[in-house]
């Protein structure tokens, strides 16, 4: 296999307004990790206080998963969000500038960024996620997710991969359905 220090990591975003974006990080995940590689994911949104099928298969497989939201904006107050998008970022900066994984996933980064109903600017800043992205170690797979990815990001993206919404269930009354989105 090739050394760490030869390999060049690649940037991949997913993002768009349809479903798929996490799914497709965890499936790089499990591939990565089948081919000797140490991957991580970290979810900006998503709340430890909840299951989801990813935690489960992730902590059984021995692949290193964090939740570090508290859900929806729309769940918790502003401030609340605030102090977890705070800590969610610098424990991601420290886990990705650590060099100690080859694949990062920060799975609804590009959510967070994108929250327009309370400030975020001086918790989550675009500038340091940037200047993260750039001097990561260069043998390290970064992976983006979320809606609404930002121009900076998508430049400094190898691959961006647009979802699109063509049918959902969600326009017929069907909720989340376990093994599907939890």
């Amino acid at each position: 296999m090739q050394q760490k220090q030869d390999r060049r990591g690649l940037v991949l975003v997913y993002t768009g307004d349809g479903k798929g974006k996490t799914t497709s990080a965890l499936g790089l995940a499990v591939r990565a990790f089948g081919r000797g590689l140490k991957p991580l994911m970290i979810q900006f949104i998503k709340s430890p206080k909840r299951t989801y099928g990813e935690r489960t298969i992730f902590h059984q497989l021995g692949i290193e998963i964090y939740q570090t939201g508290v859900g929806f904006t729309w769940t918790k107050t502003p401030e609340e969000h605030r102090a977890a998008l705070r800590e969610a970022w610098e424990f991601a900066k420290t886990k990705v500038l650590s060099g100690a994984y080859d694949l990062v996933i920060l799975d609804e980064l590009n959510n967070a960024l994108a929250i327009q109903s309370f400030p975020i600017a001086d918790v989550l800043p675009l500038d340091d996620v940037i200047d993260c992205i750039k001097n990561r170690p260069q043998h390290m797979h970064l992976v983006i997710t979320g809606r609404h990815a930002c121009e900076e990001i998508i430049e400094l993206a190898d691959l961006v991969t647009e979802m699109k919404a063509v049918k959902h269930y969600y326009e017929a009354g069907i909720p989340a359905v376990k093994g599907i989105e939890l």
